[in-house]
């Protein structure tokens, strides 16, 4: 008898300075959708999940820094590589609506074999690719 393993991510956590700020950035700017977002007051914390509009995939756990070792990695948390890539599908759309709020562009958009990508900043510095696949 064989038995198929299905596993998927569900959430992948995202160190953040502050709840509010995130959100402001996330959903105000890049357009995401506030999952959830409900008191954890024997933590002191929120737990705040977003995801990009219509994603049926893994979502952001926006993690407020409870400790100075913690708030090291803000904006740093792959040690300066790309750590998000967010599939779009139409790329044209999203860099311009991104553009109109401010969102900083660290590389120009490019044709790659695998599709339209460019890459920008959040609002601590994490880099995130801006990809339509082809």
């Amino acid at each position: 008898m064989t038995s198929t393993v299905r596993q998927s991510l569900g959430l992948v956590s995202l160190v953040v300075r502050d709840y509010d700020e995130a959100l402001d950035f996330f959903v105000g700017k890049l357009g995401f959708e506030l999952i959830e977002d409900k008191p954890v007051p024997e933590q002191n914390k929120r737990w705040v999940v977003i995801a990009p509009p219509g994603s049926k995939g893994c979502g952001l756990l926006l993690a407020r820094a409870s400790a100075p070792e913690q708030e090291l990695h803000i904006g740093n948390q792959t040690g300066g590589r790309v750590f998000l890539f967010l599939y779009t599908d139409d790329f044209w759309r999203d860099y311009e609506r991104f553009q109109t709020q401010g969102i900083e562009f660290v590389r120009p958009p490019k044709e790659e074999v695998y599709g339209t990508v460019a890459v920008f900043k959040d609002l601590y510095g994490n880099l995130w690719d801006l990809l339509e696949p082809k």
